[in-house]
């Protein structure tokens, strides 16, 4: 318990979505031992609150524009180690509260907990307690270790891969069909085919698709955008 004569616990709630932020903030508002010192709406904006207002607990979303939550958490703690931070999201991910922790938050909070508990949670922070038991962090922080040991297997996969191999890899992920890609790269449907087998081989998949996935999810490959095709704003002479 904080004696009366104590100062507040001091809040700064991070959250691109306002209305959300100033959930938080009325939720917290009627709490003698807290205050709100500022509601910042982006990671630079949460930077310039910690030299302005040095507050004590954190409530940072984890999925902002520019800065992700995971990146100003780190410079937060690089800055103001004694700050305690908690993530907000939209659900439970055991990546995430690996994740969080790494990055030196205390826990993860589901939004939709917390303006309910935030009080709560709030003085736990600032107590320094956790939020998740040992074994329940332990056992996000081995997962996390694995998708990085398979992250890390796929990358040496993907730079096995020969320049033509990519390319045509790339033709793939645009949605050409493989009688397009033949004509596009100067090759006949049979030597297409041995590569498109050696890309499987490679990346050790058994579908273009999954292909696909682990080449796009690693930068390999860029998805298409659509929009210009979608909205028609391109030149009636592009559209011939």
């Amino acid at each position: 318990m904080r004696k009366p004569n104590q100062e507040p616990i001091r809040v700064l709630i991070v959250d691109d979505e306002r209305t959300f932020g100033e959930a938080l903030e009325l939720a917290l508002r009627h709490e003698q031992d807290l205050k709100v010192v500022h509601v910042a709406v982006d990671g630079e904006d949460a930077v310039r609150a910690l030299d302005a207002h040095h507050p004590d607990v954190v409530l940072m979303d984890v999925a902002m524009p520019g800065m992700s939550g995971i990146e100003v958490t780190r410079r937060i703690k690089d800055e103001n180690p004694d700050a305690q931070v908690l993530i907000l999201s939209g659900h439970e991910d055991p990546l995430l509260l690996a994740r969080a922790v790494q990055a030196g938050a205390l826990g993860l909070l589901r939004k939709t907990e917390a303006v309910v508990n935030v009080a709560s949670s709030v003085r736990r922070a600032y107590r320094g307690e956790p939020l998740h038991d040992e074994g329940e962090v332990e056992s996000a922080l081995r997962r996390l270790r694995h998708r990085r040991n398979k992250d890390a297997d796929a990358q040496q996969r993907l730079d096995r891969l020969t320049p033509r191999e990519t390319e045509i890899l790339e033709q793939m992920a645009t949605g050409a069909a493989p009688d397009q890609i033949s004509e596009t790269l100067g090759m006949s449907p049979h030597t297409l085919r041995t590569h498109t087998q050696n890309i499987l081989t490679k990346l050790g998949v058994h579908s273009k698709m999954e292909a696909l996935v682990i080449a796009i999810r690693h930068g390999a490959v860029a998805t298409v955008d659509l929009t210009e095709e979608l909205s028609g704003t391109r030149p009636a002479s592009e559209r011939a």
